[in-house]
């Protein structure tokens, strides 16, 4: 199989107006579309929903469903909340900055920037408890070569362990970052 690019990503949402209008002041998207059935397409099942598509750029696409007859929104409670988000990319950190100021102004509480060495970020919720984060990448071709050149050999380490191997502990060692 060739994958080209991911079609779509989906998520459930509270409100698809509410969610169309957030996503369209804070993060730019414009709507692409929408699709609503009485029965899902694929199980026949008997189950209205609103499915939404927003442009999220470079032929990206995020949707989110709403389903009036399902039991409200919830999430894993075995899975911490900073787990499991959203990343959207933009082009440097003088955007990144300015998605801060942006989400800022529309009244959210904005964590970061977080320096992770090879990019910095932001963080903040969606009106659906979706966490959020926008991402600019700060890597040198030499840290990206470096973390791939030991990515296998970690992911076999922790799969033995469930420790963290230290292959890539410099990405939290401050005097590295700085001498690259």
């Amino acid at each position: 199989m060739q994958i080209q690019q991911i079609h779509h990503v989906a998520y459930r949402c509270k409100d698809a107006k509410e969610t169309v209008a957030f996503y369209g002041r804070v993060m730019g998207m414009e709507l692409l579309g929408a699709i609503a059935e009485d029965k899902v397409p694929s199980t026949k099942a008997p189950d209205p929903y609103m499915h939404i598509f927003l442009d999220a750029g470079a032929g990206n696409i995020l949707a989110f469903f709403e389903l009036p007859n399902s039991p409200p929104m919830g999430r894993d409670p075995n899975t911490p909340d900073w787990t499991q988000h959203i990343a959207f990319q933009v082009k440097d950190i003088d955007a990144l900055l300015a998605a801060k100021t942006r989400a800022e102004a529309n009244g959210l509480e904005v964590t970061g920037p977080t320096d992770h060495t090879i990019f910095k970020s932001i963080y903040f919720w969606d009106p659906s408890g979706h966490r959020l984060e926008v991402a600019a990448w700060t890597a040198t071709p030499e840290q990206l070569a470096r973390m791939k050149n030991v990515a296998h050999e970690m992911v076999d380490e922790w799969s033995q362990t469930k420790k963290p191997p230290r292959h890539t502990a410099w990405l939290h060692q401050k005097e590295f970052a700085e001498a690259e």
